[in-house]
């Protein structure tokens, strides 16, 4: 199934590209649909040269060590390009991706793209963003795993969802929009699932967290000072 210039819209790469100059890219592309939970690419497989992106959903990104650690890198939402490889690399999936909710994933083929960025360089501009911000958070975060603190970690890892996805206002204070559990808490900041756990109600304070992954953070001013390290939590 294809694609409709509206929805190639939808795409943030393509955010400020004119609707005509994509008409060149509607007959290559397609739709596919994934239902919660299923695993839209495993980390290791073949994938054809084409640009991945998530047009509706959330998906998940892990990677499993040798030991059969699995961490999760990042949770994209809609409008997000991924599996780079595929376009850019040697075309092996560095990584699992796995449909965080029910989600439809636009691909695009690398022939018709290439063409597309000859009219409108500004499409590999905006590629080369979204690449750059990865990097630079995947800087941060071996960084963090190395110098900061868990429970700094922690705060920072909130911040980002709170961000990234949204809050909406409550009497209680800000509740993210999205669910974070406690076990991808976990394998996002390095910490066990009981040190997360612990260091979640540590901060009952400055967040409440109910069943499910429901986060709201009551107090978003001691949030950031956690988060920057100058504050003392008894963790």
């Amino acid at each position: 199934m294809q694609a409709t210039i509206e929805q190639i819209l939808q795409i943030t790469v393509f955010k400020a590209v004119q609707p005509q100059e994509l008409a060149i890219l509607q007959s290559h592309t397609q739709l596919q649909f994934y239902s919660q939970e299923e695993i839209i690419m495993h980390e290791g497989d073949r994938l054809p040269a084409k640009m991945y992106s998530l047009l509706s959903g959330s998906i998940q990104i892990t990677k499993t060590a040798s030991t059969g650690k699995q961490t999760i890198l990042r949770t994209l939402p809609a409008g997000e390009i991924f599996a780079a490889p595929a376009l850019l690399g040697n075309g092996i999936a560095p990584a699992t991706v796995t449909a965080v909710c029910d989600c439809q994933i636009l691909s695009v083929e690398r022939d018709a793209l290439v063409n597309a960025i000859g009219q409108n360089p500004e499409i590999a501009l905006r590629m080369l963003m979204v690449f750059n911000s990865r990097l630079q958070q995947l800087h941060e975060t071996v960084h963090g795993l190395i110098s900061e603190r868990a429970i700094v970690r922690l705060a920072r890892f909130i911040q980002y969802f709170a961000t990234q996805y949204g809050t909406e206002t409550t009497k209680l204070g800000e509740c993210l929009k999205v669910k974070l559990p406690y076990y991808q808490i976990a394998r996002s900041i390095g910490i066990t699932y009981e040190e997360c756990v612990r260091l979640t109600k540590s901060l009952k304070s400055v967040i409440a967290y109910s069943r499910g992954g429901k986060i709201t953070i009551v107090d978003g001013k001691a949030l950031e000072a956690i988060a920057l390290g100058t504050a003392e939590v008894n963790s």
